[in-house]
């Protein structure tokens, strides 16, 4: 049986927000250093751009870039420009690259693929 047209995985024809994930553009990318006090992979979204995907400031979202899938911290900020998103710390994703960003699935099981 074939998917009907718009009820792909990211099309968001499904319940609310199951993997409803329009696409976003790196507008900046924030590098650390060891010594700063604020370190690690971190996203910075606008409100309206997380209240789509039904994410809070503070939560661990996935990271989708072109070369590599990463966790980081969300943080919610009005300065960010309407469908972009700055990142920090996050690695294989340049400026001006398309990226998406997702809710972490806690409630499907773990699945080991390796038997031996």
């Amino acid at each position: 049986m074939s998917t009907p047209p718009g009820r792909g995985p990211l099309s968001g024809g499904g319940p609310l927000g199951s993997g409803y994930s329009p696409p976003l553009q790196v507008t900046g990318f924030i590098s650390t250093r060891p010594g700063d006090p604020d370190r690690g992979p971190a996203v910075r979204l606008r409100p309206e751009d997380a209240a789509k995907r039904l994410l809070f400031d503070g939560e661990i979202v996935w990271v989708y870039g072109p070369r590599r899938s990463e966790l980081a911290t969300l943080h919610v900020d009005e300065s960010v420009p309407r469908g972009g998103v700055v990142l920090r710390d996050v690695v294989g994703v340049a400026v001006s690259e398309i990226v998406r960003v997702g809710k972490v699935n806690t409630d499907r099981p773990r699945i080991d693929r390796f038997f031996a």
